[in-house]
């Protein structure tokens, strides 16, 4: 399916370097007529012309096998195929074909559209494919916005997010929790910990409760922030110990919304956890340690590790494979080998499931690590 999207960009790419007098087009093959200094240019557009007639000039049925949409309900498909293999970079000269077609997109084509730009973090994509779903009279809802919010937030531009938001209200669009929750993660990726706090200032007025979401963005928000101090660590470990408070009825139904199906909390809020949380080796419970471990890990501080760690244990929970994975990525960052390469020994002897995260964890000083583990 992917030649095929590629052949037809290609014939749309040379149809709109074709010369439009047809003349021209009848003398491209006699080099020995035209002026020497136009000679290349001619002689390309020449090979242009051949291209596009090799692929455009083709027999009904052979037009059939090479069209891989000719509904809606078809495209849909392939939308969602290509969402499916992570191939985001080709929606776009999907939905063109589509247009080129006749096909009258519908409202879950542009879900599936949004959806695929938040994922492959295509903001452009993204505001192109809303603003495309407005001039054919279809209003985007809090989903959509979500979405959009979402994706602001992977491309570390908590301006548009806030934006996006205040668009929504003008629009007549309510916000729910989930909103909240995307903007402040969004404002967090930027290290905006003023904004995110204003956020759940917001929240709080509004009657939403905090869930282990929000306490997820804002330790994101205090490892972004600049410049990172000794407090940093410090206000990361207290918000691990402010979010034991959080009840599971307080968190955002996401699994339950329909707008939402095929799209997991994590990645709609920019978890770390987000491609992986689907794993057997994942535990969900876990989000607000899986974001401090993490954090503590690009900030380099071991310290601030082993004191999440032994909390989490304090708390009755056993660590999860990517717990682990964090406190390794940690310890070979402070160039502590030996102490991962126990770490890593221990847990393999545990007999607990693994991964190949696992083992790819110690790329960035493999050398090192392989010759304490061998040793």
């Amino acid at each position: 399916m992917a030649w095929q999207i590629l052949v037809r960009q290609a014939g749309r790419l040379t149809a709109s370097f074709l010369p439009s007098n047809a003349n021209t087009c009848k003398s491209l093959g006699s080099a020995s007529v035209l002026p020497q200094q136009n000679l290349f240019p001619l002689t390309c557009e020449g090979a242009l012309l051949v291209f596009t007639s090799t692929f455009s000039a083709v027999a009904p049925e052979e037009y059939v096998k090479r069209n891989y949409a000719n509904n809606i309900s078809e495209y849909n498909t392939v939308l969602g195929s290509l969402n499916a293999q992570r191939r985001n970079f080709l929606l776009r000269d999907v939905y063109d074909d589509m247009l080129l077609d006749g096909v009258q997109p519908i409202r879950d084509t542009f879900h599936t559209l949004i959806v695929g730009a938040m994922k492959g973090a295509r903001l452009q994509d993204a505001l192109y494919f809303m603003d495309e779903m407005k001039s054919t009279g279809l209003m985007p809802d809090t989903t959509i916005y979500n979405f959009i919010i979402s994706t602001c937030g992977k491309n570390k531009n908590s301006d548009c997010a806030i934006q996006v938001l205040e668009e929504m209200k003008r629009c007549g669009v309510k916000p729910r929790g989930q909103t909240y929750i995307a903007l402040l993660c969004a404002c967090a990726s930027c290290g905006r910990v003023d904004r995110a706090y204003a956020i759940v200032r917001d929240m709080t007025a509004a009657g939403l409760g905090l869930n282990k979401y929000c306490y997820a963005g804002l330790i994101t928000a205090f490892k972004n922030r600049e410049p990172v101090t000794e407090e940093t660590t410090s206000k990361i470990i207290e918000l691990v110990k402010q979010s034991k408070g959080w009840s599971s009825v307080e968190a955002s139904s996401g699994s339950g919304d329909s707008g939402m199906i095929g799209v997991t909390e994590e990645e709609l809020y920019n978890i770390p956890t987000a491609e992986i949380v689907h794993r057997r080796y994942i535990n969900r419970q876990l989000t607000v340690y899986h974001t401090a471990l993490h954090a503590c890990a690009d900030l380099g501080s071991k310290e601030a590790v082993e004191k999440i760690s032994e909390m989490l244990k304090q708390d009755g929970y056993a660590p999860d494979l990517f717990c682990m994975t964090q406190v390794i990525r940690c310890y070979l960052r402070c160039r502590d080998i030996k102490g991962a390469k126990k770490i890593f020994d221990d847990y393999i002897s545990s007999g607990k499931p693994l991964a190949l995260e696992f083992f790819t964890v110690s790329q960035p000083n493999f050398v090192q690590f392989c010759s304490a583990r061998f040793m």
